[in-house]
C-alpha cells in the first residue's frame, strides 16, 4: 500500500465515524453508491481518481448536522469545512485539501457554490445520481418517513409547503428537485446515465397519483 493509499483509508475512517447514528436516506451506503458511481464518472471523464475518492467519502459527513437543524445549517458548506481539516489531518497539503473541499461545497442541488474543477463536477453528477431512478425514490421515500411526511399530495401548492413537514413528501421532493436533475447534470457520462434513470422516475410518479385515485 502506498502513501496515497493510506492517506485515503484514513480519511475515509474518518469520514465514515461521522455517520454513526445518521438518519437513511443519507447515510453511510448512500456514500458508498456515490463513490462507486463517482469513480466510474471519474474514468470516463478524465478526473483525479484519487481527488474524486477522496471528495466522495466526504461530501455528507455534515448531512446529520442539518438534518437535526431541520435545514438551517448548509451540510455543503460545514461539510467542506470538515473535509479541509481531516485532509490536513490525514497528511494533505493545504491545496490539495483545499480541491478536495470545493468538491465537498460545490455538491450541494440547492447550494450557491458552484462546482468549477472537473472532479467537483464529478462529484455533482454523482451525488445527483443516487437522488434519481429507482434508488432517488426509495431515498424520496425513506426521507419523508423520516421527517413525518404523508405518503402523496397530489396537487399541492408547492409555495405554501416547507421542508421537514408533513407535506414533505416524496412527490414534493420530486416537483422541487428529482424532476430537474437531468437537465443540471455536468458531465458527459453523467447526462448519459441520467437519462434513463429520469425516464423511469417521471413514469412512477404518473402511475403513483393514478393509484393514490384508485386507478389501474
Amino acid at each position: 500500500m502506498d502513501g496515497r493509499e493510506r492517506i485515503y483509508k484514513k480519511i475515509r475512517a474518518a469520514a465514515k465515524k461521522r455517520f454513526t447514528g445518521a438518519r437513511g436516506s443519507h447515510g453511510w451506503e448512500h456514500t458508498e453508491r456515490v463513490l462507486k458511481l463517482a469513480e466510474h464518472i471519474a474514468r470516463r471523464e478524465g478526473a483525479s481518481l484519487f481527488t474524486v475518492k477522496t471528495a466522495a467519502v466526504l461530501h455528507d459527513i455534515a448531512r446529520s448536522d442539518e438534518d437535526k437543524s431541520s435545514g438551517r445549517i448548509d451540510h455543503a458548506r460545514l461539510g467542506a469545512e470538515k473535509a479541509f481539516e481531516i485532509c490536513v489531518k490525514a497528511g494533505l497539503g493545504p491545496v490539495e485539501a483545499g480541491m478536495i473541499a470545493h468538491c465537498v461545497a460545490a455538491h450541494r442541488f440547492r447550494g450557491r457554490i458552484k462546482p468549477v474543477t472537473k472532479e467537483a463536477k464529478v462529484i455533482f453528477d454523482a451525488d445527483k445520481l443516487d437522488s434519481i431512478g429507482a434508488v432517488g425514490i426509495g431515498r424520496a421515500f425513506l426521507f419523508a418517513g423520516e421527517a413525518g411526511a404523508k405518503l402523496h399530495n397530489k396537487g399541492i401548492n408547492i409555495s405554501r409547503t416547507k421542508p421537514y413537514t408533513a407535506e414533505d413528501t416524496a412527490y414534493r421532493e420530486y416537483v422541487v428537485k428529482l424532476r430537474n436533475v437531468k437537465a443540471c447534470m455536468l458531465t458527459k457520462e453523467g447526462k448519459k446515465m441520467a437519462r434513463s434513470r429520469h425516464v423511469f422516475m417521471e413514469a412512477f410518479f404518473k402511475r403513483l397519483d393514478k393509484e393514490v385515485d384508485g386507478s389501474i
